[in-house]
């Protein structure tokens, strides 16, 4: 249309329907998102903390030969089992041998030399009784008698001592178990002084599974139960996560604490016994061990409700439809994916649970889906 020739009536006509339409144009506003949210509530709560833990056989048990000499003969296998009394290596036994057949030797002579002593002795009583002789004299048999028990009795510990030397030549089991690996082979010189065992016996019936926790860890379950004692008696059993990140199917329990706590660390081992019947479980592994513990009326919130700003927690609350961020004090639990709030939560608040990334103080939300948290 061409304004030029439009009238001014009709032009003033045109301005007022233009004018009262832009009027009536609707106007948008921003729609508000809504968000999962929780309402916070206290319970009853079971949680599982995981240690890292190292694998030990009930009794690793590390062999060295007791004399020198040159290893003859090997008996096991590595990986082999063993009875207590098993013969594991035979050490050359020769040299051995003729120790002992000396000590035995000798301690014929040393019987010889009493029993000639003895006759003496007799002899030289009778004549001192006869006045033939002097006190001088018979105390002097005497004293060749006792010096000729004193030598018997020297050559009979020889004899032990040789003895025990070749029975050392056949090293044995000290406990039932499983064969380590064996570093020596036949020929090799062998001593009590040398830096590496023959090989290394574990007792695998029941492994040893040790784990950490910190000073205020162990002071909390003292406080708990009262006692270290009462805790070892009335903590619940453990599990076993594998390396491969399995569970081990049967539970152990938690058998000693260490009274002592380690300076460069500061922590305190605690050991926990598993049943091995099937010998999964070998000495020298690593895993994790879980500890359920029972916290009474606590408030447990996910960690996805958490932001952290300079090493502070905080959580979202609603106030007044619209966001609002709160510091909470908080204890790691289930391996992190949950918090214990110790202080900065009241029961009934209403707290995000999504978004929580996303989201900046002051911003207008709706809450679906509200949840509790037990």
């Amino acid at each position: 249309m061409n304004l030029r020739n439009v009238s001014k009536p009709m032009l003033a006509l045109v301005i007022t329907i233009v004018v009262a339409a832009c009027g009536q144009a609707p106007t948008h506003q921003p729609q508000i998102q809504a968000y999962e949210t929780m309402k916070v509530a206290t319970a009853d709560k079971e949680l599982k903390t995981n240690y890292s833990a190292s694998i030990r056989g009930q009794q690793d048990v590390e062999i060295y030969p007791q004399v020198s000499g040159t290893l003859t003969r090997l008996c096991v296998n590595e990986g082999e089992s063993v009875r207590k009394g098993q013969l594991l290596f035979v050490i050359d036994q020769v040299p051995y041998q003729a120790a002992l057949r000396t000590a035995d030797a000798n301690v014929e002579a040393a019987k010889a030399g009493v029993a000639t002593a003895q006759l003496v002795y007799d002899s030289k009583k009778k004549l001192y009784d006869e006045n033939v002789i002097s006190e001088f004299e018979l105390n002097t048999a005497l004293n060749s008698l006792l010096t000729a028990k004193a030598q018997a009795a020297q050559a009979d510990a020889q004899r032990v001592n040789a003895a025990n030397n070749l029975s050392y030549t056949e090293v044995k089991s000290p406990a039932d178990g499983v064969v380590g690996i064996l570093p020596y082979r036949v020929g090799a010189l062998l001593s009590p002084s040398m830096p590496k065992p023959l090989t290394t016996i574990s007792d695998n019936s029941t492994m040893h599974v040790y784990f950490s926790m910190t000073e205020n860890q162990m002071l909390d379950i003292t406080r708990r139960y009262g006692s270290k004692d009462k805790a070892l008696e009335m903590m619940p059993e453990v599990e076993l996560i594998l390396n491969d990140k399995s569970q081990y199917e049967i539970p152990g329990k938690v058998e000693a604490i260490s009274g002592v706590i380690d300076r460069n660390t500061g922590t305190v081992t605690l050991r926990a016994a598993f049943p091995n019947p099937n010998g999964l479980l070998q000495s020298g592994g690593s895993g994790n061990v879980v500890v359920p513990v029972e916290v009474k009326d606590c408030i447990v919130i996910p960690r996805t409700a958490t932001f952290e700003i300079q090493d502070k927690v905080f959580v979202y609350t609603i106030a007044d439809g619209v966001t609002r961020a709160l510091p909470v004090e908080v204890t790691r639990a289930s391996g992190g994916t949950e918090y214990i709030v110790n202080n900065g939560l009241n029961v009934g608040d209403l707290i995000l649970t999504e978004g929580v990334g996303i989201l900046r103080e002051g911003t207008p939300v709706q809450a679906k889906n509200t949840s509790a948290t037990n």
